[in-house]
């Protein structure tokens, strides 16, 4: 479907809306005047298109080439998963176990290093960063970790660098004209400090010397943490959004919060009785909202903490096309209210990752949320994030 050459990064300007990153980086600010988008004139932003680990329908996720292709097709920021190697250098992976996607399990060079960790209190089997050197990590190449989707690009792409990513980004605006943006995410910040690895000071560090240390920044870190968050307010200016997550919609609609995503980690390993009797659910509470400004400029839930669904009684629809949804709750007009910027997660093109209502149609799916209010989205498929919001814009005017 797309030549290998096709991903060189001399990018193509393809006529993408700008972005124009602002933020009053005060924390604790009670207006609305810096959500960040692009002002379209009607006393509204465009919400934001992120590519979610890059374009990471058509690529292999995390990869240069990935992020290459999420920005040629438009997305105005692009999201690296960050963790660590044992010789302290940041690299884009979704999790510190390379097994899903990489082909480290079939290097035989490497199999002594297959063991057994225990990351946020559960045990997994396989390839840890923190196990190899950056050369190491350098030898290895990506893999598509969904097996729906394309697979003959496995094997062709190296794991960059989160110094690589910045630099992509900063030759994509040189090569386009448009500003893009970067949305580093630190993975399990509390378990990378207990292995004496903490990502926190790599990370400001990378920033700072790329230039993009304040508030006007086209960055914004985000973390499912609470500590690593507040660590990172007394860092650095550079904006910072609360993730909120969830295990599942129950058949009655309500969330299902069973560990690990249940609550932001810290708060389980803290042993704080006032931390364990929460979920993450309680960031989205008035009083929840705002502890986070105390901290963070926005929240990043699961979309389903703003539009959720039930089950359509006898469908055997596969995955949540077998699903319906339920009205939209008033969380993105609370936040807003407060002056927290909102972003959600992760849209895809799949049949079965569509609510029915959509009729198989994505696009149905971004405008809803765009409709909403919504100030970004994450999306494995940039193209079709973009096009529908041209078509939201079209009929706003």
């Amino acid at each position: 479907m797309f030549p290998r050459r096709a991903f060189s990064l001399s990018l193509a300007l393809l006529g993408a809306l700008l972005a124009l990153p602002v933020s009053a980086h005060d924390r604790d600010r009670d207006d609305d005047n810096h959500r960040h988008g692009h002002h379209h004139g009607k006393g509204r932003d465009i919400p934001l298109v992120i590519g979610h680990r890059g374009a990471s329908g058509y690529l292999p996720e995390h990869t240069l080439e990935a992020y290459s292709l999420a920005i040629q097709q438009g997305a105005d920021y692009i999201e690296p998963d960050l963790v660590i190697t044992k010789d302290g250098h940041l690299i884009a992976r979704h999790e510190p176990n390379l097994i899903a996607t990489t082909d480290v399990k079939d290097r035989p060079e490497f199999a002594s290093r297959r063991r057994v960790m225990v990351v946020d209190g559960f045990p997994e089997e396989g390839f840890f960063a923190s196990d190899f050197t950056l050369k190491e990590i350098k030898t290895l190449r990506a893999v598509q970790a969904f097996a729906e989707r394309p697979q003959q690009y496995n094997g062709k792409f190296r794991i960059p660098t989160f110094k690589e990513v910045i630099d992509l980004a900063k030759k994509a605006r040189r090569d386009t004209g448009r500003v893009i943006g970067i949305a580093p995410e630190t993975k399990h910040p509390t378990w990378h400090q207990q292995l004496g690895l903490p990502l926190e000071r790599p990370l400001v560090r990378a920033l700072a010397e790329a230039g993009w240390d304040d508030r006007h920044a086209p960055v914004f870190i985000q973390s499912f943490e609470q500590g690593n968050l507040k660590q990172l307010n007394r860092m650095t200016h550079v904006r910072l959004i609360q993730l909120l997550d969830a295990n599942d919609v129950k058949d009655d609609g309500t969330l299902d919060f069973t560990a690990p995503y249940d609550r932001p980690y810290d708060w389980t390993a803290s042993g704080d009785p006032r931390l364990l009797s929460r979920t993450f659910a309680y960031l989205t509470t008035d009083a929840g909202l705002r502890e986070v400004r105390q901290y963070a400029d926005g929240i990043s839930p699961w979309k389903r903490y703003i539009v959720g669904t039930t089950p359509i009684a006898g469908s055997n629809a596969p995955g949540e096309a077998a699903r319906k949804l339920a009205p939209a709750t008033d969380l993105i007009k609370r936040a807003h209210k407060l002056g927290l910027v909102v972003q959600t997660w992760t849209f895809r093109n799949e049949a079965r990752r569509l609510p029915a209502d959509y009729g198989n149609d994505p696009a149905k799916e971004y405008k809803q949320f765009y409709e909403l209010g919504i100030d970004g989205v994450f999306s494995d498929f940039p193209d079709t994030a973009v096009k529908a919001r041209k078509e939201w814009l079209r009929g706003q005017r």
